[in-house]
């Protein structure tokens, strides 16, 4: 599948201008949660799957991590991480996740927010991710709720006044792309 979505100037325009764009991890909505899930970072080396801008990779070293990969298709989002979130202990790369080479024992932590439902097979991800840990370390991720890509447009229903009345869920539990 390897989507790439962000590379379209359009689509990142728009991207750019979230809240969790703009205010980091602050601005992102499952961030008061996800921060309760993560390890200790201390002495520790971490992989940022789909990194983005590089919030969750300047947090890591920020709390004691040794060094963090921050991998995205992207290189409009590495380009914005470089320039935000820059570390001489931040090593950006740009490719698939799926194309990473996940060497045996090499990351203490992985972590990833909001990047696994653009990928085709979890499963395989989670086998190559279980290989590159080191005994003990610790995997802990975020995913897009189904709702949100339940009905094609992602949009709102609005009422005659301009309210949002629902969010439709239509086709909820169609599985296959979308």
């Amino acid at each position: 599948m390897k989507e790439n979505k962000y590379d379209n100037s359009d689509f990142f325009s728009q991207y750019s201008q979230m809240s969790r764009s703009v205010e980091g991890l602050k601005g992102a909505g499952e961030w008061h949660v996800l921060q309760k899930m993560l390890p200790d970072f201390a002495g520790k080396r971490v992989l940022d799957l789909g990194c983005g801008f590089g919030w969750h990779c300047v947090y890591a070293i920020e709390h004691g991590a040794t060094h963090v990969t921050g991998i995205d298709i992207s290189e409009k989002m590495l380009e914005e991480a470089r320039k935000r979130n820059p570390s001489p202990f931040i090593e950006y790369q740009c490719m698939a996740i799926e194309d990473f080479d996940f060497q045996p024992d090499s990351y203490d932590i992985v972590i990833s927010s909001l990047t696994f439902h653009y990928l085709e097979s979890f499963t395989d991800i989670c086998r190559k991710i279980n290989n590159c840990l080191t005994p003990g370390g610790a995997f802990v991720f975020s995913v897009e709720h189904p709702v949100f890509t339940a009905y094609g447009n992602q949009e709102w229903h609005y009422d005659q006044d301009g309210k949002p009345i629902h969010w439709p869920v239509d086709r909820y539990f169609t599985e296959g792309r979308r």
